[in-house]
């Protein structure tokens, strides 16, 4: 291990200009502080590297102050970015430093979706050309829109192309190869073996580490402490120490957000029930539980950041905790997943799987239903969740939503009918107090993120759950089918769209049992059989 470990300052050092650096992780799991730390304080003080290339296929970066991508977000040593999503916070906390840069146009950044970005890795690491996907097509992703660029300084150099082949058209993603890999785990036996037991993601560390072995590069793996050769089981292995070059001890890493270490994340312990709150009395609960309306027993879920996160505390109040599997990017499988700015974790997992291989699960359109949450809708049923102008830094990009959504079967969209309305619900009603200052089924959206177009044509069902009613995707449109007690379907619905809506001749009342603060007496439906 003398020969493997090194320090953050020394793994900093090992960095040359112009390389390509691959970093895991998502938002403030399993981020790899140190190491990131040590490359903006060696910039700092000798003004090197410079011009890096930073894959991050998820999100290398926490949501609170000066972490992760924002310790090498400086003029001069970043040059390009490839990331599935940016790092963002709370509107009351300063715009991150990688933003800055993005919209000043000091780099060129990219979003790409984060399923395809691992692939990348993958094909870099097998010594294939790239990526040829629909994943994306019709999306801001396809270079017959934005191309994945997320600036000016972005749009002048391609990262995606379409190619026709086999009778049909794609979109192929060249592969990039990484020089340096940073991956992060919780142990390191002294012959450099790389086990996660206390992380709450395996997230994509081995894809990263293969890319960049095979690539003539460098590994560097940040982790909480070392072991003794041997101590480690060999089914608990998630890197094997031939793909591993150094090793850094950080042993105050921080499990997520804001989490210093919680086991209940890392499947070592399990909580009681009785420990998870219910969800907090609003209309975004009623939007949660008009959603896990769309579950039935033994679905297969996949949750989306926001109010689609809520959903599982929901079918917990209800008694119904167990009834759905639900499934997640980071890669946990069942338990209670964390809402807020914690997503990506869920305590009392069934499994934690890797993330290339649940974003193969979602890609290919295994599971069962999506319920995912909207920025914006348009007429064609087009959603945009990935960026406004108005609030850049607030939309921190896609993730792994395209991959979500591009073949999956069912998709539940949530989200409130306006930004900023005062609403008040109770009594089995929804009452408007005052009308929002935003629209969000807007005649033209800043960005698709989700393709109404396309996914009509490739038959999903899609429907769009708000406080005050309820949509589908016809083939004419969008159609309001349900309404909530105590609105006014021209006032509150029709007229504060942007574009026309159609009510469904049989228009119904959402349930009131919706809009009373108690359990509702939720049930879920029967699961239809996938053959036969």
């Amino acid at each position: 291990m003398s020969s493997l470990q090194i320090s953050a300052a020394q793994a900093a050092a090992l960095l040359r200009d112009g390389d390509t650096v691959s970093i895991s992780a998502s938002s403030g799991l399993g981020c790899p502080d140190a190491v990131l730390a040590a490359i903006g304080e060696r910039f700092g003080q000798e003004g090197a590297p410079r011009g890096l290339t930073v894959l991050s296929p998820i999100a290398a970066g926490d949501m609170y102050g000066i972490r992760g991508i924002d310790h090498i977000a400086r003029p001069g040593l970043l040059s390009r970015i490839l990331a599935g999503s940016y790092p963002s916070g709370p509107s009351s906390l300063p715009m991150p430093a990688i933003w800055r840069m993005v919209l000043d146009n000091q780099l060129q950044a990219y979003n790409i979706p984060s399923g395809i970005l691992f692939d990348m890795h993958r094909e870099a690491a097998a010594r294939r050309p790239g990526v040829l996907t629909q994943t994306g097509m019709g999306t801001f992703a396809d270079p017959a829109q934005q191309g994945c660029a997320m600036n000016e300084a972005a749009s002048r150099h391609p990262v995606v192309h379409r190619r026709h082949f086999d009778g049909r058209d794609w979109l192929y993603f060249p592969a990039v190869a990484p020089d340096v890999a940073i991956i992060r785990a919780t142990s390191a036996d002294e012959r450099g073996n790389l086990s996660c037991e206390h992380e709450g993601a395996l997230l994509g560390a081995l894809e990263q580490a293969l890319a960049a072995r095979n690539s003539g590069g460098i590994v560097i793996a940040q982790v909480k402490r070392i072991v003794r050769a041997g101590h480690l089981r060999p089914h608990d292995v998630r890197v094997p120490c031939h793909l591993v070059d150094h090793v850094v001890v950080d042993a105050g890493q921080w499990q997520t957000t804001q989490t210093v270490y919680d086991p209940a994340l890392s499947g070592e312990t399990a909580l009681p029930l009785s420990s998870f709150a219910h969800q907090d009395w609003g209309p975004e609960k009623v939007i949660a539980r008009r959603a896990a309306m769309e579950l039935a027993h033994g679905h297969a879920a996949n949750l989306g950041f926001g109010i689609a996160a809520n959903v599982p505390r929901i079918l917990h109040e209800e008694g119904l905790h167990g009834e759905v599997t639900w499934v997640i990017e980071q890669g946990a499988v069942g338990g209670m997943p964390l809402p807020g700015f914690a997503f990506g974790c869920a305590a009392n997992a069934d499994a934690i799987v890797a993330s290339p291989q649940q974003f193969t699960y979602f890609q290919g359109g295994g599971f069962d239903v999506a319920l995912l949450s909207f920025l914006q809708v348009d007429g064609e049923g087009s959603v945009n969740v990935s960026r406004l102008q108005a609030q850049p830094y607030l939309t921190a990009g896609c993730g792994g939503f395209v991959d979500i959504t591009s073949h999956a079967r069912r998709i539940v969209f949530c989200g409130l009918f306006t930004a900023g309305a005062r609403l008040r619900v109770g009594h089995g009603r929804l009452d408007i107090l005052e009308e929002g200052h935003a629209r969000k089924f807007v005649a033209t959206p800043e960005h698709i993120s989700f393709s109404g177009l396309t996914g009509r044509q490739r038959g999903q069902r899609v429907r769009y759950v708000t406080e005050r009613c309820v949509l589908d995707l016809a083939d004419q449109g969008l159609v309001v089918t349900e309404i909530a007690p105590g609105v006014d379907l021209r006032r509150d619905v029709l007229d504060q769209a942007q574009m026309p809506l159609q009510a469904a001749p049989d228009l119904r009342l959402m349930d009131a049992r919706l809009f009373h603060e108690a359990a509702c007496g939720l049930t879920l439906q029967a699961r239809q059989a996938r053959r036969g």
